[in-house]
């Protein structure tokens, strides 16, 4: 639960009622750390919309966070053309990134229905759909389950078993171990919370084989080691968000130095994990350059933002770092996707 000292004075009804497995703490007025009232951002957007269905169709689009699933199925589709070898079928692409989509949007769905306490104190998140009442917390309950029922159907008819409990174990993590057990309680739960978001590339291999070798499994770890060092320069910029909603994220138990410490030790884990798919899994010039390039940059901007944070400059700008992080992933994933059809052998290898 968030401390007493933020909760907020004007938050609806509907926010606080009680859900089985949802905090159901009221809401009391301490102090205006809040200066969004929610209830009158919904009834202001009602005004403007009367309640239209596209609006509702939008609200509930905006609660599965699809820029997140987005970034999901970056790296989904790569894999699936790395398992093949080639090209998969356009139909198993599809389908497996139809179910991949239903099951990161239950989860976020359920995220922000538990998360919704927290919302609405976070300027970065006070507008999404729960915390400003478009949608109850029942409904974001109901729709967030039944799109995993959707994912969990469509993987177990259409695509293997295999699938399906990987998606299944992906919305269970990010539900239960992420979102109710790590976020409030620890400064590395961005660390292991975010493995939910390397399942994908788990799901993405075993739609195209059944099976799971080490090749996805060294995918999987590149994601993870990903995770802090694109996650914790947001943190930093919201820093007093997070601080206000009593989340003990890296960047506000620690000092700017640490945590740029942080990030640079993840960095160049990440760095040379990457490099472990080229003997594993074969890959070529293509991927290998690409790696050593994109990993060069990455460690550059990591080391700058440590070497700022040391120098104690006002603006540290972390973002520079996030969006460059964004471009790293997008351009490695890219990399998994053209080497096996367009394989250039490195020369003496």
């Amino acid at each position: 639960m968030i401390p007493d000292a933020v909760r907020c004075r004007n938050a609806p009804d509907h926010l606080s009622a009680p859900l089985q497995w949802v905090s159901s703490r009221p809401f009391e007025a301490e102090d205006a750390v809040t200066t969004v009232d929610p209830s009158a951002v919904a009834a202001t957007i009602h005004r403007a919309h009367g309640g239209s269905l596209l609006r509702s169709v939008r609200n509930y689009i905006a609660l599965t966070k699809p820029r997140v699933i987005e970034l999901l199925l970056v790296t989904t589709v790569p894999t699936m053309i790395l398992a093949q070898g080639g090209l998969p079928s356009w139909s198993l692409v599809v389908l497996t990134l139809i179910g991949g989509s239903l099951a990161a949007g239950s989860a976020n769905a359920l995220n922000c229905v538990y998360d919704r306490d927290i919302d609405i104190v976070m300027y970065r998140t006070n507008t999404r759909p729960i915390a400003t009442g478009e949608i109850t917390p029942r409904r974001g309950l109901v729709f967030g389950l039944v799109l995993g029922v959707m994912s969990l159907t469509l993987f177990v008819t259409l695509i293997n078993t295999l699938s399906a409990i990987l998606a299944l174990s992906a919305i269970l993590f990010y539900v239960f171990v992420y979102t109710m057990g790590l976020k409030r309680r620890t400064a590395q739960n961005i660390v292991w919370g975010g493995a939910a978001g390397c399942i994908p590339v788990l799901i993405g291999w075993s739609a195209v084989t059944n099976t799971l070798t080490w090749t996805p499994l060294i995918l999987f770890g590149v994601i993870f080691l990903w995770t802090p060092p694109h996650y914790w320069p947001l943190s930093m910029r919201y820093r007093d968000d997070y601080d206000r909603a009593g989340i003990p994220m890296l960047s506000v138990v620690a000092t700017p130095v640490e945590v740029g410490r942080q990030v640079v030790v993840y960095a160049w884990a990440m760095v040379a994990w990457s490099l472990l798919l080229w003997p594993v899994a074969g890959t070529g010039l293509i991927y290998l350059g690409t790696a050593l390039v994109a990993g060069v940059g990455f460690l550059v901007e990591a080391h700058r933002l440590l070497g700022r944070a040391k120098a104690a400059e006002p603006a540290l700008a972390p973002m520079r770092l996030f969006h460059l992080s964004i471009t790293y992933i997008n351009l490695l994933f890219l990399a998994i996707a053209i080497d096996p059809l367009f394989h250039v052998a490195i020369p003496g290898l």
